[in-house]
């Protein structure tokens, strides 16, 4: 039986996009090159295995969409520890962009630094002149669902799936929609 997609979520504005404090110690920072070993390490503790920095590179820097720029890095010291892209699916896209990739590692989780990341996203698609944002992300990211919850998204229906799958997020979430 194949998987289901996964859940999307739309941000149908870049308007009043929230303030999120950084913890302290902590700095957001754009790609830089040789960022590679630090992203695929992130990804391997937060997408899935198999990342390295060459297929970080052929998945993400080399491809045209990829703007250093839209790459931020929540920063402890000098260590990358959270990361979250803006993308897009197509080059020509003008005006629906992604917030892709969010991961942040698991000794950093709690300190709204994937909500931080996200928020930059937003703010770089909407200085580039995108009207939107949307995500992709899996039922089971509770924590990070909450945040774009937070962050002005909502589940976007795209799925015969959706409507019952997210139903049980929310009420994992304890949220009554």
């Amino acid at each position: 039986m194949a998987h289901p997609p996964q859940l999307e979520m739309r941000r149908a504005h870049l308007d009043d996009i929230p303030a999120i404090p950084l913890p302290h110690g902590h700095t957001i920072r754009t790609y830089r090159p040789g960022d590679e070993a630090a992203w695929a390490a992130i990804m391997n503790e937060c997408i899935g295995v198999g990342w390295t920095p060459e297929r970080c590179r052929q998945s993400l820097v080399e491809k045209p969409q990829f703007e250093p720029e839209g790459l931020f890095f929540a920063v402890c010291g000098d260590q990358p520890v959270g990361t979250a892209c803006a993308w897009r699916n197509a080059v020509e896209e003008q005006k629906v962009g992604y917030v892709h990739m969010v991961g942040v590692l698991p000794t950093h989780r709690g300190k709204r630094l994937g909500w931080a990341v996200n928020v930059e996203v937003l703010k770089y698609l909407k200085g580039r002149g995108f009207s939107e944002a949307r995500l992709l992300t899996d039922d089971f990211r509770l924590s990070a669902i909450r945040s774009y919850l937070g962050a002005g998204f909502e589940p976007l229906l795209t799925h015969d799936s959706h409507p019952e799958r997210w139903g049980k997020v929310y009420e994992q979430l304890g949220i009554n929609p």
